[in-house]
């Protein structure tokens, strides 16, 4: 095909998860709720590591970091469906839809760094409980942390400019939710081997390089745990890992699940999946999981709390 016959759309329509205007009402409601719960959950986490002195920590600093992260995630997708589910008409710019993919990605991508650094946190903290302070001082967990947002911006850079420069010949629906990778890419008229090639080297170095690392980190943190001869400090132990284990395993699980299939078994109804878990579901449960199996968050909320009773008084 020659270049002047190729075509880019101005527009999208994007198909959505259902067509049924009942379906979609429901769905709206239930998307509203989570979107509320994550603003206000991961919102209640960063108040109360700004406002407790004795959240100060670098675990905290990193956990602060995955709010942040969760809060733009959700942001980035969630208010477009809600109004996609109450419109006739479920379309976006060319212009948003890059937009749109780039945040997705570069959130998506920073959020495992950051699981990678905290996994490096909580294996200083159980191997090397001495050197802990000294280890991870406030530069180290600043460049940890930059590094994570610079990596994910940089990856969601270059493949979104290798996506969206893909010409559709006129094809403009997309059989999705949003704009994810995937589903541009096969609305493409033109060969993707060079969009292929981005999307494996950008899944080792934000998805499989940071999994291995996690790995790597909580083997050393079993093999020092099991090492401790008690079994109150064996627990101790594992319950500073708990809530990061927790949602380590429930992302990086989804995500290797997904990616490490092959891609010939792979649907654009599972790409729909995948979106929803990490736009919606994620965002949400993760400050549930770091409240309900923390017991320092919990004794902050109640500080705040106590002393907020009582400037009132």
């Amino acid at each position: 095909m020659q270049r002047e016959n190729l075509t880019w759309v101005s527009e999208f329509v994007l198909l959505g998860l259902s067509g049924d205007r009942q379906t979609q009402a429901g769905l709206s409601v239930l998307f509203g709720a989570a979107y509320l719960l994550t603003l206000l959950g991961n919102g209640l986490i960063l108040v109360l590591i700004r406002l407790d002195p004795r959240l100060q920590l670098p675990m905290y600093f990193f956990l602060g970091n995955l709010s942040v992260v969760d809060i733009c995630y959700t942001s980035s997708g969630v208010p477009q469906m809600l109004a996609h589910f109450l419109l006739e008409k479920k379309t976006i710019s060319s212009a948003r839809c890059g937009t749109q993919h780039f945040f997705s990605l570069a959130l998506g991508g920073t959020e495992f760094l950051l699981l990678a650094a905290m996994a490096y946190d909580r294996y200083v903290a159980v191997c090397d409980p001495l050197c802990y302070a000294a280890v991870m001082g406030p530069r180290l967990c600043a460049g940890l942390a930059a590094v994570s947002w610079l990596v994910g911006l940089a990856n969601a850079a270059v493949e979104t400019a290798v996506t969206v420069r893909l010409p559709t010949c006129g094809r403009h629906v997309l059989n999705h939710v949003a704009c994810e990778t995937l589903a541009l890419v096969r609305l493409a008229c033109v060969d993707v081997t060079l969009n292929q090639a981005v999307i494996v080297a950008s899944s080792v170095l934000v998805l499989l390089a940071p999994c291995c690392l996690v790995a790597l980190s909580y083997a050393r943190i079993v093999a020092a745990v099991l090492r401790i001869r008690s079994s109150g400090g064996r627990r101790k132990a594992f319950g500073t890992c708990a809530s990061h284990l927790t949602v380590v395993s429930m992302s990086y699980g989804m995500a290797l699940v997904t990616y490490m299939q092959p891609r010939s078994t792979a649907s654009a109804e599972q790409d729909k999946v995948v979106v929803l878990f990490y736009a919606v579901v994620t965002p949400m449960l993760n400050p549930l999981i770091y409240s309900l199996r923390n017991k320092e968050i919990k004794a902050a909320l109640t500080r705040v709390l106590a002393r907020s009773s009582e400037s009132k008084r």
